[in-house]
């Protein structure tokens, strides 16, 4: 951080303590979230990034009257350490695992009688749960009526206004009618009278609407009431066209103010059963229901619909994959030319011409996150973004990671290859090698249908576990259906949960990215996107297994490949030979020619 932003900060974290002074609280609470539980923030919510000077996506600032503190896992570590330095505000490493370790600090450091603020429209059910739990015996009162950024905040930024557009027909299967019918469903096996939803990627999903309120998702600011035979989206005046509002209301469904949420609420008959994930909702959410309305709770059942993709989603799917392989063809057949003339190329200019290299294919809307191009050392920083005050040069020796994906009409893409530049070393080779066996090893694997998703993280851990190597953050994510790129049910962590939710069903796409990360050296990660599909039954039960769906050449230069098993060599070479077939028809001249040649079978000894 430099000495502005560190005095910057300073002078925000005075003005908050101030205020909580004003206020009686003793502690501030402030989370990377917003009402709708969302993990990429419209600025509007984007407080702690605002008052810490740590803008990394995941993080949780605690401040007291004589302390700070910011906890991120390791991911973040470095990013954290430099931003928030000479700020007044520590990092606090959170280990795997350590969720609650905030929480924990604050019981210790907080008298009997203290009082925890928070705004309770930004924190979950159940985290407030957790934070009771751990503070309640300690004599602390949480209190969550007031948001203290409003007093200290005089430019927050205005929600965002972006329209609406339907997600086009032809990559569609259901009606609005049928997935809320599927909604319906699930409440009447709780004997539910209504269901809020708030998270925006489940409402996107259930409406078929799309919208650019929060930056490389396609998602837009809205709640959703679903009842037993009407439903109501909450948006904001202006947002939706004559045309869209007469289709939702042929769908059944009628359009309110976004701001009227909390009333609406409110109105609900006293003695109504709603149906709530404590997840998925907040305690404002919450507290605005009647005082005698009857909660079921249980997880949110659009979420997992939306995870299981139908074998429609999956087509439309692969067909994105095919134009996002051609493209990723196309800037590494140009990045490798452009080395090789010794052109000047920085990771700005590799976010840019791959950028560029997507806007040219059928079907691309936008990236689906900001791209991660590191060189060397800056590829140790799992979530390093280059900015024009601080980037690489792509020159000399080392390895170039890009982690980057789009956004299509049929399908969300992620994906991460790392490249060798000028000569590398034997220990970047084993590095690579050993990454590669674990994402190979991971997506060979057969699996019981409905095996909770955290169990099978150990996979694609074991090769880099046998040679003494590990890595800080998940396996792999859920990735959305032209929706986000970070999606749930499931997750590949061994420190996440074994809950029933998180059973690994057919249709589910789900990232593979083991990796390295060697601090001030560089990082390694190889990540590919695949879908569960069914594998053989048996007396056992029925099996899955992962169809691999990201199309683009893994760069076979720097494999060491006496660390690869005949079946290991066997698997790389016959995804390539799949990755040249299908990519090919889409490609001409140079790319074409640097397809050919990076996917050709292994030399092995």
């Amino acid at each position: 951080m430099t000495s502005s932003s560190a005095a910057t900060a300073r002078q925000r974290l005075d003005a908050l303590r101030e205020v909580m002074r004003e206020h009686a609280i003793d502690a501030w609470w402030l989370p990377s979230s917003d009402p709708h539980n969302s993990e990429y923030l419209p600025e509007h919510w984007a407080g702690r990034a605002w008052l810490s000077g740590f803008d990394g996506s995941v993080g949780t600032l605690v401040v007291t009257q004589h302390a700070a503190g910011v906890w991120v896992d390791s991911r973040y570590w470095v990013q954290a350490e430099e931003q928030l330095a000479g700020s007044g505000i520590a990092l606090m490493k959170l280990m795997p695992g350590q969720a609650d370790a905030p929480m924990r600090w604050l019981a210790e450091r907080l008298d009997e009688g203290a009082t925890l603020g928070f705004d309770a429209d930004v924190m979950s059910l159940a985290s407030v749960r957790r934070l009771e739990d751990h503070l309640t015996p300690a004599g602390v009162r949480l209190r969550g009526d007031v948001d203290l950024l409003d007093a200290i905040w005089p430019e927050r930024p205005a929600l965002p206004e972006a329209p609406l557009y339907a997600h086009p027909a032809a990559y569609l299967d259901e009606t609005r009618g049928q997935r809320l019918a599927r909604v319906r469903e699930a409440m009447a096996e709780h004997d539910a009278d209504w269901h809020p939803i708030s998270t925006l990627d489940d409402i996107a999903w259930l409406t078929q609407l799309r919208g650019a309120d929060v930056e490389f998702n396609p998602v837009f600011l809205a709640h959703l009431l679903v009842g037993r035979d009407s439903a109501t989206l909450f948006v904001a005046p202006g947002k939706l066209d004559d045309e869209l509002t007469a289709a939702l209301a042929e769908d059944g469904i009628a359009v309110a103010d976004y701001a009227d949420w909390p009333r609406r609420l409110g109105e609900l008959p006293a003695d109504a059963r709603v149906l709530i994930d404590p997840a998925k909702l907040t305690l404002g959410t919450r507290e605005a229901l009647p005082e005698g309305v009857a909660l079921a709770e249980a997880y949110q059942p659009s979420t997992l619909a939306k995870g299981r993709k139908s074998d429609a989603d999956l087509a439309h799917v692969r067909e994105a994959m095919e134009e996002d392989g051609a493209a990723l063809c196309e800037f590494f057949a140009w990045l490798e030319a452009a080395l090789e003339r010794g052109e000047t190329v920085t990771e700005l200019t590799v976010d840019e011409k791959l950028t560029a290299a997507r806007a040219r294919r059928p079907g691309f809307v936008s990236r689906s996150f900001g791209t991660i191009a590191a060189y060397n050392a800056n590829g140790a920083l799992p979530h390093y973004h280059a900015t024009p005050e601080a980037h690489a040069t792509i020159e000399g020796d080392g390895l170039l990671l890009i982690d980057s994906g789009g956004q299509y009409h049929g399908g969300t893409t992620d994906i991460t290859r790392v490249v060798p530049v000028g000569n590398i070393t034997d220990a970047h080779r084993e590095d690579y090698t050993r990454v590669l066996k674990g994402t190979i090893a991971l997506s060979r694997a057969h699996f019981p249908r409905g095996i909770p998703s955290p169990h099978l993280d150990a996979i694609a851990r074991a090769p880099l576990w046998a040679s003494g190597r590990d890595y800080g953050h998940g396996t792999g994510h859920g990735v959305g259906y032209f929706l986000n790129v970070h999606e749930g049910p499931q997750v590949i962590a061994w420190y996440a949960p074994a809950a029933p939710h998180t059973a690994m069903q057919p249709g589910m796409i789900t990232s593979i990215e083991p990796g390295v990360y060697r601090p001030g050296q560089w990082g390694i990660r190889i990540e590919n996107l695949a879908a569960n599909r069914p594998a053989e039954a048996s007396e056992f039960g029925d099996f899955l297994r992962f169809e691999t769906l990201t199309l683009c050449p893994i760069d076979a230069r720097p494999i060491d490949v006496g660390l690869l098993d005949p079946a290991e060599a066997d698997w790389l070479d016959a995804y390539h030979a799949e990755v040249r077939s299908r990519l090919a028809p889409k490609l001409e001249g140079e790319a074409l020619a640097w397809l050919e040649q990076r996917t050709q079978p292994l030399e092995r000894g």
